[in-house]
């Protein structure tokens, strides 16, 4: 299959054909009906000549090439309709039957704040230039009304709040936020990556755009919303995600703090806040992209806290000098894991009130968990005169200074 992505320097068309690169270089296999043989990246920088040669060789069309910050109104409709004209005027002149998508808006709607809108109007204009040319061809068109656009390489200060607010909230400048409790949809790219990959393979999800008000198996509908359809006109991503501005902000300035708290917060599979995260860390600056962890130093060697979170725990790492023995403790209810990643060691524990003692020789060439038990004194011996045991540790609870379970005692 040959893919033609127009717009393809833009934040859609930039993740959209770096990620079908995968898919025709055998490093994503997730979708195995899909094979691509090659991708006609097209932007702004290339003639219409190239384009006219691309409409006469590729199978599939994506177009995401728009206008959405015009200087001047007018051309909204020139970059939203105008150029869809001539695309789909090439495609007809070369007979080429390829399935066509469209990029659209939910502003297209013209429902609610969006009736008085310009570039609504313009693509509202656009998508009906595509069904008529699906009627006219029998092609398959795929018209997608996106919501708000999140994920890595959007650009701040344009036309995505998210993006502008990561962006700032990673370089400590200000975020400004008039009303708090102003819901956004958002569609991550990662998941309208997969919606359009499904596109590819023919089977889109479908749906209509009831007007506001209309009820719909007994859901009221405010003109925005897809309501699925299997024989829909439109087509949409079927994984959004709805935050107000408010709680967009209080998560980045948690993720913003995470290197001084080292608190990781509860981030479930397939979460906002998981996307969230994942596109806030795109926009690190170099400065920030490492950062210094705080050692605890004696004449025994080191201790470091990694990584806090909000309900596992936390890791940190233990360094020991040659000959030093650490620990010495037991606790009530806390427990752990020691993991020697280097070194050669030796891990004692001994059930408190009792005589047995439990030994576990432990190095870095073999990795062997080793459960610190509770109610057991327990510590770590390096064993070898020249070399530091470096040891992992994991405990199933954040460490409390003012509650903190660990009572002195030697094994």
């Amino acid at each position: 299959m040959k893919v033609l992505v127009t717009g393809a320097a833009g934040f859609v068309g930039r993740n959209l054909v770096e990620n079908l690169k995968n898919i025709r270089d055998g490093k994503n296999r997730t979708r195995p009906a899909v094979h691509i043989e090659e991708i006609y990246a097209y932007d702004r920088d290339n003639s219409l000549e190239e384009l006219d040669r691309f409409c006469s060789d590729c199978d599939f069309v994506f177009h995401l090439a728009g206008v959405n910050r015009p200087t001047d109104p007018a051309e909204f409709k020139t970059g939203n309709f105008g150029f869809a004209g001539t695309l789909l005027d090439m495609l007809r002149a070369h007979d080429n039957k390829a399935p066509v998508m469209l990029s659209s808006s939910q502003q297209a709607t013209l429902a609610g704040r969006f009736g008085t809108s310009e570039y609504g109007i313009s693509k509202r204009d656009g998508e009906e230039l595509f069904f008529n040319y699906g009627e006219e061809t029998g092609v398959p068109v795929y018209v997608y009304r996106f919501p708000n656009l999140a994920g890595k390489w959007v650009r701040p200060n344009y036309n995505s709040a998210v993006g502008t607010f990561c962006n700032n909230i990673a370089r400590d400048l200000p975020v400004q936020i008039n009303d708090p409790c102003v819901e956004l949809e958002v569609l991550f790219i990662d998941d309208l990556i997969e919606e359009m990959y499904d596109a590819v393979e023919g089977r889109p999800h479908r749906c209509e755009y009831p007007i506001a008000g209309e009820v719909v198996n007994g859901v009221e509908y405010d003109g925005l919303t897809p309501c699925p359809d299997e024989n829909g006109r439109y087509c949409y991503a079927p994984v959004t995600h709805k935050a107000t501005l408010g709680r967009i902000v209080q998560l980045l300035e948690t993720f913003h703090d995470q290197p001084q708290t080292l608190v990781m917060p509860q981030i479930a599979p397939g979460s906002f806040e998981k996307k969230l995260y994942s596109m806030y860390l795109s926009y690190l600056p170099k400065e920030k992209t490492a950062f210094d962890l705080k050692m605890h130093c004696d004449s025994r060697g080191s201790f470091t806290e990694l990584l806090k979170t909000a309900d596992h725990g936390q890791f940190s790492v233990n360094i020991s000098r040659p000959g030093t023995t650490k620990g010495q403790h037991w606790h009530n209810s806390k427990w752990e894991f020691f993991i020697v990643v280097a070194g050669h060691g030796l891990i004692q524990e001994r059930k408190i009130g009792t005589d047995e003692i439990r030994e576990f020789e432990v190095n870095g060439e073999r990795l062997q968990a080793v459960h610190m038990l509770p109610g057991y004194a327990h510590n770590i011996i390096n064993l070898s005169d020249t070399e530091n045991l470096v040891t992992l540790m994991w405990a199933n609870e954040i460490f409390d200074s003012t509650h903190p379970d660990t009572f002195c005692e030697t094994v």
